[in-house]
């Protein structure tokens, strides 16, 4: 069979393929157009999902008649010059427009700020209709209808046209938090006006546009740097999660990307602080030397590729565990809202167990009473979280910190307060300057001591059991050639591994926390972690995840009552461990109700 040369509309056609893949696409490409542009307000309208119109109008620097001739034909473009190695564009490819036009209706009116008069192209199915001079705001309407007449077979495709438009709806969103300077306005007669007017450099008050001002109160600011590489942006609170990634938003030098390398870093740095199947929501900003990522790796432009991913993903990681720690321990307001919600009129509350008349002997409520009520037998000491004595429970003793704090100011002046009375064996209400605070006493307790273990985990080298017979794991070579260069980690979490031939890795200790180990499956599961994301970090994962589980069992439990001062010490130590501010499953361990809410609730404000 010879060989031809397509003819350009065919080549328009395939290329479409790749950067228009459904309304959502030409959306994200002619907005990005406008803000390159220097936009300062953008407009888009959209009908059928983005499939019968899709118009964008912005206020930039607009273009005369012979850009807009060579705007519609291929790797035509005003961004780059000879090389890929300074992109600070949204565009740079110059595919967008003349692929838009190949497979629908596109119409362009523009005109320069410093022009008398404007021009307009029209394109249908790859074909210039007409270039002619027209009337028009100094700026650009991108106006594009009938997406993909030109290719039937694309629109089978394509969902419904509440799924396309809800599609746009999320490109516009993540534009608006790249760009808070600027206005953006999404109408249409298929859905409700979406207006997020300019914040300025106001980056926060933007994401409380887009994700709601639950966010603003419950986000923790991140600011980081490592070796030129620049980390900024707000990570919520653990207790503060979503059902899904939706909520998940990165930039690398404001441009947009769904990378998974960021996705995995966002997912590992709240490992054991939110619970299965619930996702941190998080706003990050990486700004390095363009020469530094790669941006052209699909048509899209969503995907990039750094030069030193492990960098980028420790940077990540370290930074929402150092913010995390910092004030991560706070809970989510969201828990508070819950229950005032819960008191309103018209709330239909869970079924409950008859009740007995209530009287003072039977009331679970137990103020303190000092002498009174409490149980006297002797109690094992619970001293610097370690593990309890056998045949008793652990009693709390205040940390070092919590003592020091204590000599400076009233318990009422702590941030959790002074412990007032335990409810139902399980809560501890403690009263602050401006409000109460309940805790899950087991909840918070499990907290305190796996940190405690946590931090032993990383402070030595953790104890291993020597195998009898080595166990020889047959992999690919290069494969061990990846697991050799991290060895020296492995044997301070206790994993002891040496070459064994080309093909083999010789296991000769194993962690003795994780008890009897399948040494084949997780030297195969650290070896396909190296591959995909050049860390080891799964090791330590499940070593931790064991220090979880030990810590469930080794805490106080629910039912249990506690002494004034053990409640006391409790809130202290909270006060001063990361991370308190919820379980090693991700529940919040306590839940703050302000003074005012209180008052609102019985009409007093």
């Amino acid at each position: 069979m010879a060989i031809r040369q397509l003819s350009e509309t065919l080549i328009n056609q395939i290329a479409a393929g790749e950067v228009i893949e459904r309304p959502a696409s030409a959306a994200k490409e002619l907005i990005e157009n406008a803000l390159d542009a220097g936009a300062t307000r953008i407009e888009i309208a959209t009908a059928g999902g983005g499939k019968a119109l899709l118009r964008v109008t912005d206020n930039g620097s607009g273009m005369d008649a012979a850009d807009l001739e060579l705007a519609v034909k291929r790797h035509c473009t005003s961004k780059i010059s000879e090389t890929l190695d300074d992109i600070r564009t949204l565009g740079f490819r110059g595919e967008a427009l003349p692929s838009i036009g190949s497979v629908a209706r596109l119409s362009i009116a523009s005109r320069r700020r410093d022009s008398a008069a404007g021009s307009e192209i029209s394109v249908a199915g790859g074909k210039i209709v007409h270039l002619r001079p027209a009337a028009a705001n100094p700026g650009t309407i991108v106006e594009v209808r009938d997406l993909f007449f030109a290719t039937p077979a694309r629109l089978k495709f394509l969902k419904t046209e509440k799924a396309e438009a809800a599609a746009i709806t999320e490109i516009v969103k993540r534009m608006a938090i790249a760009f808070p300077g600027v206005r953006f306005v999404l109408s249409g007669s298929d859905r409700s006006t979406l207006e997020f007017p300019a914040t300025g450099e106001d980056h926060l008050a933007r994401m409380a546009q887009v994700l709601g001002k639950e966010f603003r109160d419950n986000a923790i600011a991140l600011d980081a740097e490592r070796e030129d590489v620049q980390l900024t942006g707000f990570a919520g609170v653990p207790t503060f999660n979503r059902g899904n990634s939706a909520h998940q938003y990165a930039f690398v030098n404001g441009r947009p990307v769904q990378d998974k390398l960021i996705l995995s870093a966002i997912r590992g740095a709240y490992a054991e602080t939110i619970p299965a199947g619930r996702y941190p929501v998080a706003v990050l900003s990486i700004t390095l030397d363009p020469a530094l990522v790669d941006v052209n790796v699909h048509p899209a432009k969503s995907d990039v590729r750094f030069r030193d991913p492990g960098l980028v993903r420790g940077l990540i990681v370290g930074a929402i565990r150092e913010a995390l720690a910092r004030d991560g321990s706070r809970a989510a307001t969201t828990g508070a809202s819950d229950m005032l919600r819960a008191f309103r009129p018209g709330f239909q509350p869970a079924p409950q167990r008859p009740q007995a008349p209530w009287s003072a002997a039977t009331s679970p409520f137990r103020p303190f009473q000092p002498g009174a009520g409490f149980d006297e037998k002797p109690q094992a000491s619970f001293d610097g979280l370690t593990h309890p004595t056998a045949r008793s429970e652990p009693v709390f003793q205040p940390a070092p910190q919590a003592q020091a704090a204590a000599a400076a100011e009233p318990p009422a002046r702590y941030p959790l307060g002074a412990a007032r009375a335990q409810i139902h064996e399980n809560y501890i209400v403690a009263q602050t300057d401006d409000g109460i605070v309940i805790v899950d006493q087991h909840a918070a307790h499990e907290r305190l001591v796996f940190e405690a273990m946590r931090k032993a985990l990383h402070s030595k080298r953790l104890a291993s059991q020597v195998l009898l017979i080595p166990e020889i794991v047959d992999i690919p070579e290069e494969d061990c050639d990846r697991l050799m260069v991290h060895a020296g980690e492995f044997a301070e979490l206790g994993l002891a591994i040496e070459r064994f031939g080309p093909g083999a890795i010789a296991v000769r200790e194993t962690p003795a926390m994780l008890g009897e180990v399948d040494a084949h499956g997780l030297i195969r599961q650290l070896a396909d972690e190296i591959a995909e994301w050049d860390t080891a970090s799964g090791l330590s994962a499940k070593l931790e995840y064991v220090a979880a589980t030990m810590a469930c069992h080794g805490s106080v439990r629910s039912g249990r009552r506690l002494r004034p001062e053990e409640m006391n010490a409790l809130l202290r130590q909270m006060e001063v461990t990361p991370g308190s501010g919820q379980c090693n499953h991700g529940r919040p361990t306590y839940i703050e109700l302000k003074l005012a809410d209180i008052e609102r609730l019985f009409g007093r404000s």
